[in-house]
């Protein structure tokens, strides 16, 4: 089907309202450079969803991760989007400059988590320890940090994790919030875990669940699919990330998941304790975690916060009384949906007027 022809079909669409949750942060990005929303029907409203691993790490990670930059003899390695990212004691970046004592946090962007490997060797003295945050699209990558070290018998590497799937997020949502119809399944997750993963909660709950890559004619055409699906009663899953997105996904990489880390409960701002959906080093590596467990949402959120309310699409980032009002901004952001490249209300700010 030409994109044309798809255009025509959604922005002449006069059903009933349908509401459709977009799961990655990269999609709600591209919904936005694209202009999507304008192509499609007012009576199809996309919804931003818990797929900002950022977005939904709580407060006392943050925390953590100062309190063990701040040990001395300790340094912490980090990702740039997790610098701005606001603790109870301040953020990453605010810790890494010096306070009146002139002691300072230590901490330095990493670029890749393998940097840590070659930094442990050259300064065995040195603990380092690695902010790891991410779905299972970044989870291979820190299990084989460890089993590289661990091979290499490296032992001052520390991995303070936050890292979680998506699965029990979606089971969550649709237990939850009966009013969406259907959902644009996140496409870098989906190279890792496989399509099939959707099969169970396309059939428990009736909906569909369409697999999408991230430019204009891909999401227009998983929109698509979800409307028809719709129409015709169905709920299933559906690949339209073909090149990228297999089945049962990538063999290696869930592979190196399973022998590293196992489940546990995980703390997601907005939403609570989710039961199964942590990630978790094994036995055999706990001699390489620096504090993962019980990271509980520790700081209460003022009553005008809605994080939890826009990070499961409920309401839009804009409607949030903190939202550009001096209040929360990328400047001086009040959560981490505001600092993230794939928060939903630091992308509303970019781009809605």
């Amino acid at each position: 089907m030409e994109a044309k022809d798809l255009i025509n079909y959604l922005k002449n669409y006069d059903g009933r309202e349908l509401k459709i949750m977009e799961v990655c942060g990269t999609h709600t990005a591209a919904i936005f450079k694209n202009g999507i929303r304008d192509l499609i029907s007012p009576k199809i409203k996309l919804i931003s969803g818990p797929g900002c691993p950022v977005c939904v790490t709580p407060t006392a990670y943050i925390d953590r991760c100062v309190k063990f930059a701040r040990t001395p003899g300790c340094h912490l390695l980090t990702f740039g989007d997790m610098m701005k990212v606001p603790g109870t004691h301040g953020s990453l970046s605010e810790n890494k400059a010096a306070d009146e004592s002139g002691a300072r946090a230590n901490i330095s962007i990493m670029y890749s988590p393998f940097e840590v490997i070659e930094r442990a060797k050259a300064d065995p003295e040195t603990l380092f320890g690695v902010a790891a945050v991410g779905f299972e699209t970044t989870a291979p990558v820190y299990a084989l940090v460890v089993q590289m070290a661990k091979q290499q018998g490296i032992g001052n590497i520390r991995l303070i994790t936050a890292l979680k799937t998506a699965i029990p997020a979606l089971r969550w949502i649709c237990e939850n919030q009966n009013d969406i119809d259907g959902f644009l399944c996140p496409g870098h997750v989906s190279v890792i875990t496989g399509s099939r993963i959707y099969d169970e909660l396309a059939r428990e709950y009736g909906r569909p669940f369409v697999v999408s890559g991230f430019e204009a004619e891909h999401i227009l055409a998983a929109i698509y699919r979800i409307v028809r699906q719709i129409e015709a009663g169905e709920g299933k899953t559906e690949n339209m990330y073909r090149n990228a997105v297999r089945e049962e996904g990538n063999a290696k990489a869930l592979e190196a998941i399973h022998a590293v880390y196992e489940e546990g409960p995980a703390m997601w701002r907005g939403l609570g304790i989710i039961e199964g959906s942590g990630l978790y080093l094994k036995e055999e590596y706990s001699s390489y975690d620096g504090g993962s467990h019980e990271l509980y949402e520790d700081m209460e959120l003022p009553a005008e916060c809605c994080c939890g309310a826009v990070i499961t699409g409920q309401i839009n980032p804009d409607q949030c009384p903190m939202f550009r009002n001096g209040r929360c901004t990328p400047m001086d952001p009040f959560g981490p949906c505001m600092v993230s490249s794939e928060g939903s209300c630091g992308i509303w700010y970019r781009n809605a007027h």
